[in-house]
């Protein structure tokens, strides 16, 4: 499925159903991010220093990332779906958005590559949803380019806030 989603998006999301059920996404989004954070974790183990609170604070990291992500996609997906009523009219649904936004999120999977994050963010956020949005609605490819990117900027923002934020916490 991943492969599905990021070598061949447009064939994944052309006969994509919004309905269905919401417990294979959220687990989705959990397992990429489980497989990203222990990737992180263990590029962090190896290149960073060793002692044992920045260990004990990279697999807190860790662990806070894989159980918050199902939350962040959800308000990301209700960002989406915001502008999605905005620009394309009044279709979707959260469930249909959250769905799509989860697989769309198996970019996240390039996290632990430091060069590759924002290009996977990108990817997901911004590319992959363009092409949920222009085949799942059914609209045309410049009303889903203008509706996922006004999504986009401030999940874009927000999370750069949260990167932030989290290293803040985590080196004081």
């Amino acid at each position: 499925m991943l492969k599905a989603v990021l070598l061949s998006p447009r064939k994944f999301f052309i006969g994509f159903s919004e309905d269905g059920p919401i417990k294979g996404p959220i687990l989705f989004v959990m397992l990429v991010t489980a497989v990203t954070a222990i990737l992180q974790l263990a590029l962090t183990l190896i290149f960073g220093s060793n002692d044992a609170a920045s260990v004990r604070i990279s697999t807190l990291e860790a662990i806070a990332f894989v159980l918050i992500s199902p939350l962040l996609v959800a308000i990301f997906a209700g960002t989406y779906l915001l502008s999605i009523r905005t620009f394309v009219g009044p279709v979707g649904t959260f469930r249909g958005t959250y769905r799509m936004l989860a697989y769309a999120y198996g970019a996240m999977v390039l996290f632990w590559i430091p060069v590759l994050k924002a290009f996977a963010f990108a990817y997901a956020a911004l590319v992959l949803m363009v092409i949920c949005i222009h085949y799942v609605h059914r609209t045309t490819l410049l009303n889903a380019l203008i509706t996922a990117l006004v999504a986009y900027v401030p999940i874009a923002v927000g999370f750069i806030w949260l990167q932030f934020y989290i290293t803040g916490l985590a080196f004081g």
